[in-house]
């Protein structure tokens, strides 16, 4: 007991009681700039090019759960046009996003929300996206490089027209 009698030995304890407190309270998390996000992807095992380069922030705790905050809701192309909220979260584990929240894809003129991101082998080349409704494989090669998203209505008065059928007369 004559340990603890000293008042030096008791600040100590105190604070060193205090630092475990917060540690255990607050988990840890990191946040970081836009262009780490994408070192973060690729350290993951996806694609750099999954989010924009329009990234703010983006936190990722403990238990694996990502938020990406973005400079605003915007538009960008791979395959096809896709929409990207300010926020976007998910579960980030190896070759996956899970649980994805904020990220919607076009198909055939609906607007699906994304479920889950996943590259299961990257020496097949594909990237997996859930749409609920299918899964989509794409070309890991469209995910290289971060992609500039627009703002809602630019991208949509940019995007290339599509020729349709023409009828014979």
């Amino acid at each position: 007991m004559a340990f603890f009698s000293s008042s030096k030995t008791r600040v100590y304890l105190r604070k060193l009681l205090c630092f475990s407190i917060i540690f255990c309270f607050f988990p840890f998390s990191s946040s970081s700039s836009s262009s780490s996000i994408h070192n973060l992807l690729v350290s993951r095992g996806l694609p750099a090019g999954l989010l924009p380069k329009e990234v703010k922030s983006y936190t990722l705790s403990e238990n694996g759960t990502l938020e990406v905050l973005l400079d605003g809701p915007c538009l960008t192309k791979y395959e096809n046009r896709v929409f990207f909220d300010s926020v976007v979260r998910a579960n980030l584990t190896y070759g996956s996003l899970t649980g994805v929240v904020g990220l919607s894809q076009e198909e055939l003129f609906l607007w699906l929300p994304v479920k889950d991101i996943i590259v299961d082998d990257p020496k097949s080349g594909l990237i997996l996206f859930d749409i609920g409704v299918a899964h989509k494989q794409l070309s890991l090669s469209l995910f290289e490089e971060p992609p500039d998203c627009k703002p809602q209505g630019i991208l949509k008065n940019n995007v290339r027209e599509e020729t349709g059928f023409e009828a014979v007369g």
